[in-house]
This record gives structure tokens, sequence and C-alpha cells, in this order.
């Protein structure tokens, strides 16, 4: 059982019940993200939550993956950044318009590279040497404009500010995913951390970093999970994984067949970690899950395959989302080893921390 002090935990909400952040004084949350179509006009004070414009399954009401933190918090603001941090975490979050430059690079080039360069430029003046996990969001992720798919433009712009910033782009990098959004500009939440992260790779995929040419320009700058030890604990960070072996994208056009593969990846990251952290034991049924569906009448055959594969109930988001090739129709995410969910008091006591919803 997870000890009440664990240093992060995870709670996901539905949108309407964030007046439970300020019950809690916001003492406790680090930041977070919610999704819904259009995306919220949030009320947030200074806490740095991201509204994303991203459809749900029908009926769902909009939903927030809210992150809390053990140590003490304080909050800033750095240009576009807004951030919340402790001793060891820091979580942040920005949306910029796509503006356009007078120079050869694209819209979405250049503000991603912006948005990187920010990030770096935070995280050194705050004394935060590593970003552990980076979410990505912006419109139209498959679609070619400037003669180029946008994806493979955002690629180009956020290697551009790792390498403006001296860091690595082989090695070294964090988890991260890179979702189409319904709408909206760029969006980039991140959590960085003052404590050393390994990058896990996973033996059935080629390392993203060195994809070869025929996926763009420049490969993406991610690694396939981060593990980190925080507060004592094994924790592990998975990044967006999608149906890819080597680096090729398998089962065109049977979403069931994805997914399966998606997890059969993710349980190769997971015995990866487990092997380079002995002792951290971690399952697939304990982790937490966000699942990316790019078509609304396939929502039902991801979650079917997801219940099927993992064998026991977990803590999952379905949401609809294009992912980063138009070949893939699903991709997941996942994290492990923090905090799941309502804090230890709550559960022990049976008590909800919001009792009473916003209207």
């Amino acid at each position: 059982m997870m000890p009440a002090e664990a240093i992060l935990r995870l709670e996901v909400l539905p949108a309407s019940r964030l007046s439970c952040l300020a019950g809690d004084g916001q003492g406790s949350v680090l930041g977070g993200a919610c999704f819904s179509h259009p995306a919220l006009t949030l009320d947030a004070g200074t806490l740095p939550l991201l509204a994303v414009d991203m459809r749900l399954p029908a009926g769902e009401e909009a939903i927030c993956e809210v992150w809390h933190c053990a140590e003490p918090l304080a909050s800033g603001r750095h240009g576009p950044i807004r951030y919340r941090q402790g001793d060891t975490l820091l979580y942040g979050c920005l949306s910029l318009d796509e503006a356009t430059l007078q120079d050869a690079r694209s819209p979405l080039q250049a503000t991603t590279e912006a948005a990187y360069l920010a990030i770096f430029e935070l995280l050194e003046a705050r004394g935060f040497h590593t970003v552990l996990r980076i979410w990505n969001y912006f419109p139209a992720i498959n679609r070619e404009s400037h003669t180029m798919e946008r994806y493979r433009q955002f690629n180009i712009g956020r290697q551009d500010a790792f390498l403006a910033h001296g860091r690595s782009v082989i090695d070294k990098v964090p988890a991260a995913c890179a979702l189409g959004s319904a709408g909206g500009g760029l969006h980039i939440a991140f959590l960085a951390t003052r404590a050393d992260v390994v990058g896990v790779e996973n033996p059935r995929q080629l390392s993203a970093y060195h994809y070869p040419s025929q996926y763009g320009p420049r490969s993406p700058t991610f690694a396939r999970a981060g593990l980190v030890k925080l507060g004592g604990r094994d924790m592990l960070f998975i990044s967006g994984t999608a149906s890819i072996v080597g680096h090729q994208t398998l089962h065109h056009g049977d979403v069931a067949a994805q997914t399966r593969e998606c997890l059969h990846n993710i349980a190769a990251i997971v015995a990866e970690a487990n092997r380079q952290a002995p002792g951290a034991e971690f399952r697939l049924d304990q982790l937490a899950y966000t699942v990316y569906v790019r078509h609304a009448e396939n929502l039902a055959a991801a979650r079917h395959e997801m219940a099927q594969f993992i064998g026991a109930p977990v803590s999952v988001v379905f949401l609809q989302a294009d992912v980063c090739r138009a070949d893939l129709l699903v991709e997941i995410e996942a994290s492990g080893g923090h905090a799941i969910g309502p804090s230890q008091a709550n559960r022990s006591t049976g008590s909800t921390p919001c009792p009473t919803p916003v209207a």
C-alpha cells in the first residue's frame, strides 16, 4: 500500500470539481491539465493548470489530471510559463499562439523553439537540471503546411531549442508525448526535478532519437520512459507509446491490434525499468494510463483491449486525439510508483475532498 507521505500523487477528477483544489488551500497541488471540447476557461489562480481542447468519449464531462506534491510549494511566473515548485519538483505549463515570423521557419517550428527555450531558461534560473516528463498538444498534427507535416515542424523546433541550450538530443532526454488537439495553439506542460533521471528505452523499438530520415529531417527528441527516485521511491514515467516495432508502424487500420501492440511495448518498458531498478517491481495493473484514440468509433475497442490485456481495474483516462503518425490509431502513456487517486486520509475515512460539486 502506498504510504500517506508519498511525495507525488496523481488525481483524476471531473473539471466540475476543481473547487476541490481551492478547498485544499492549493497547498499540495503542483499542477495539471484539463481536457474538454472546447477548452475550458480556468480560474485557477496561481496554479499551473493547462486547458486543452480535446474531445472525450460521448457523454463524459471535462476531466482533469492533477499532480499533488507533499513538499512545501510556491507558485511563480516566468514569461509565458506558470509554474509551481518544491525542493525537488517543479511543474509548469504554457500556451502560445503560433506567430508568423519574418524568417524561413514555419509558425509552429518557431513557436515550439521559443516555448522550449523559455522552459529551459526557467529551469536554469530555478536550479532544476532535469526535465522528467513533457506533454505537448497542438492542432492539425498530421496536416502538411509550409511543405512539411506539422509534427515534423514541431520536431525541428524542439530539437533546435535543445541544441541552442546545449542539451543532448540523443541521450538524457525526457519522456514525452505529442498529440493533436481539437483546436487552440501550442500547449505544453512539463515536470522537472533536481533528482537524477535515467532514460529507459524499449528493446522492441529503435530509440526515437535514432529514427531514420524517412520520418523527418529531425528525429523526435524524447526517451521511451524516465526512471527517477523521489522520496525514496522509484517512479516511472512512460512516454506516449504506439504500435511501433523497430521504427515501423504495425497493424494498419486495426485499432484492436494496435492497442495490444501498444501494451506489449509498455510491458517491455516496464520489464526494462524493473531490470534497471531492482526492487521497484512496477506492474501494469498498478500504473495510471491516458489513452488517446484517433476516431471516436474506436474508443470502445481500445477500452475492451485494455481491460483484456491488463486483467484488472486501473486508473485510465480515454481521450480522442490525433496521433503523431497518420497511420497510428491509438497512443497510450502511463506512469507509476507515485500515489494514484485521493489522498490516503480521504481513502481511510471514506470521504471525498470536495463533497459539493460546482454547479
